[in-house]
């Protein structure tokens, strides 16, 4: 049996990989700094927010802190940032504004026409980090066509812990073989092929631009493509 017929689930990594998250930070921590008076280098703000992303998840992870959802997280991550950037003068509305500006990010051009299509076939969840509100948010403004909002905050597990993976799958009443994770972030797939999940692998625009980009050989993820579009018609949507 074909890989398509075996699956029944959609998993979706969100960020980065069904939504462009560094436009969107960017966009707004300009709007915010400019209406302020502040010259903001927007691209070194939004690469540092992200890059303490994953550290103060680890905290979590590790058991070094209990359970915090990705808001409260970013949060953090935000107050440590604005004496480096210079942002002291911003109100305490207006950072909580700019800290909820992951709830507002845009969509890939692909991501909705692709998404319509597989959920004709595939029941679609985000196992995401980030928390239920903020997905909802996200979902709502961009329309995003999930049948159910999963991840971190459910399984109070953050990826790429193995219980993230499994727990999603036990919720949704399937086997992990029968989930297909869809993420652009290698991490991400090797995590939830190492419980079982099948992998699809989405090419999308590097996030780190300091970084070597994601280097994928073939054969390494059940199916490799360019956009979510390509993926629906790779699975026969």
């Amino acid at each position: 049996m074909a890989v398509a017929d075996q699956v029944q689930a959609l998993t979706f990594d969100v960020f980065g990989t069904v939504v462009d998250w560094r436009s969107g930070v960017e966009r707004e921590a300009g709007e915010t700094a400019k209406a302020r008076g502040i010259e903001l280098d927007v691209g070194a703000f939004a690469a540092q927010w992200r890059s303490l992303y994953d550290p103060a998840m680890e905290e979590v992870r590790a058991g070094r802190r209990p359970w915090t959802k990705l808001d409260d997280l970013h949060r953090e991550s935000l107050d440590a940032l604005v004496p480096k950037f210079g942002l002291e003068s911003l109100s305490e509305d207006e950072l909580q504004r700019l800290n909820t500006c992951w709830h507002r990010l845009d969509p890939w051009p692909d991501s909705v026409p692709g998404l319509t299509r597989l959920r004709a076939k595939y029941i679609l969840v985000t196992l995401s980090n980030g928390n239920v509100r903020l997905m909802v948010d996200m979902a709502k403004r961009a329309g995003l066509p999930w049948d159910a909002v999963l991840g971190a905050e459910v399984t109070q597990r953050y990826k790429p812990l193995p219980e993230a993976y499994t727990m999603t799958a036990e919720l949704l009443n399937v086997r992990p073989e029968q989930c297909m994770m869809v993420a652009a972030h290698p991490r991400d797939l090797d995590a939830a092929a190492a419980q079982g999940f099948r992998t699809a692998y989405i090419h999308r625009p590097y996030e780190y631009p300091r970084r070597p980009p994601n280097e994928v050989p073939p054969g390494r993820y059940d199916y490799t493509v360019n956009d979510m579009v390509e993926l629906a018609a790779a699975l026969g949507c």
